[in-house]
């Protein structure tokens, strides 16, 4: 872009310039080639705290733009006022402080250009304004942004922590109902299903010996019914191999759970490999893996119409082990925007439960290619 520059006449230079220079309330000072003020303004006599014969003759650089606002020394060759002379380049700048007569910065706006006159560079004329009120105003709006995202994120913890303390109470409740189904219901069911047995047994009359047996044994199934119902009740709510063998038996499981329940033309192929020495990871952490997996193996079951599902669990070795868990389906897909949409419990849940952990959960998908769920999850300080 070619330099912009003020051509002055010859004649009456001085008079207009003088006029000019009074019209305007920003400070306007010009230097020959040497950075020694030719001429000032009243309004940057005002801002710089200098009377006109104080300024004129010296070299403005030295005089108000000698330092950074952190004190730092401004070398005069880095000088972009002076270089609008000595290189041709105007500039506009805004994020630097010239200096009053006190000692004092304060922030500017400030423009350099050359002054040619007949042709030949004389030196440059320089214009500024103080922008302390703006900057205030800028600081100011970005202390608000940053405690406006200081409160967010906090209330975010907040209700993060809520949510984790919320979940951790529920998986309690579903351990306890468990447990009360399993030795209250079961109990009385197994008890009932024993009368049932007694009487088929012992049903005197001839007569009646027939029918009754039937009756019996029509009641003996559904106890057993009951019994099923019972025990798929307290597994889902709990599965107890969770407690008893651990977070490795209990995802095994469920794969193999999750593929006797599919029909014959799904097939499903599950590796595991956990390294040496890995103990499974229990509590909270060992909770959030498994409904993950859980979730994803339902979704599958519910939605996905897939023809073949590839589950790979890999578990690194220590002494920072971390466990991959990655489900492959082949089935509708689902778009991005469905898999980002805030109303996407399903899915907000799984990545809640990962980032609780320290976890990441990604989930590639698209329609009719199928779905890809992929858990990272560090265990190494696992309780």
């Amino acid at each position: 872009m070619p330099a912009a520059v003020i051509d002055l006449p010859p004649h009456d230079a001085a008079r207009r310039l003088a006029l000019l220079l009074e019209s305007t309330g920003e400070g306007i000072f010009g230097v020959d080639m040497s950075g020694a003020c030719t001429f000032v303004n009243r309004a940057a006599c005002e801002m710089l705290g200098w009377r006109t014969e104080e300024v004129l003759g010296r070299n403005m650089h030295e005089l108000i733009h000698h330092s950074y606002a952190d004190g730092r020394h401004y070398p005069e060759c880095d000088c972009p006022i002076f270089n609008a002379f000595r290189r041709g380049m105007p500039c506009r700048i805004d994020d630097e402080v010239i200096w009053r007569a006190d000692g004092t910065p304060f922030a500017v706006e400030y423009a350099s250009h050359p002054i040619v006159e007949n042709g030949v560079v004389q030196g440059a004329v320089a214009s500024f304004v103080d922008i302390t009120a703006r900057k205030q105003a800028e600081a100011l709006l970005r202390a608000s942004h940053d405690e406006l995202e200081r409160r967010v994120a906090e209330r975010t913890a907040e209700i993060r922590e809520l949510a984790h303390h919320l979940e951790a109470m529920r998986e309690t409740e579903r351990k306890r109902i468990a447990r009360e189904i399993h030795d209250e219901l079961g109990s009385i069911l197994v008890a009932l299903k024993m009368d049932v047995n007694w009487l088929e047994r012992r049903v005197g009359d001839a007569a009646q010996r027939e029918a009754m047996q039937a009756k019996c044994h029509r009641m003996g199934g559904l106890v057993d019914t009951a019994v099923d119902a019972v025990g798929r009740i307290i597994t889902d709510l709990r599965p107890s191999i969770l407690d008893h063998q651990g977070l490795w038996a209990a995802l095994e499981w469920q794969a193999q759970e999750f593929e006797s329940a599919c029909s014959d033309d799904t097939a499903v192929d599950f590796k595991m490999h956990v390294a040496a020495d890995v103990a499974p990871p229990g509590g909270g952490l060992a909770i959030a893996v498994f409904r993950i997996f859980q979730e994803v193996l339902s979704n599958i079951a519910r939605h996905a119409q897939a023809r073949q599902v590839a589950i790979r669990i890999d578990v690194d070795a220590p002494p920072a082990p971390v466990l991959y868990l990655q489900v492959r389906d082949d089935g509708r897909g689902a778009p991005p925007e469905a898999l980002a949409d805030p109303r996407s419990y399903g899915v907000m849940g799984m990545r809640e439960r990962a980032a609780q952990f320290g976890g990441r959960l990604g989930i590639d998908s698209a329609p009719g290619r199928g779905t890809t769920v992929r858990l990272v999850m560090p265990i190494g300080d696992a309780p």
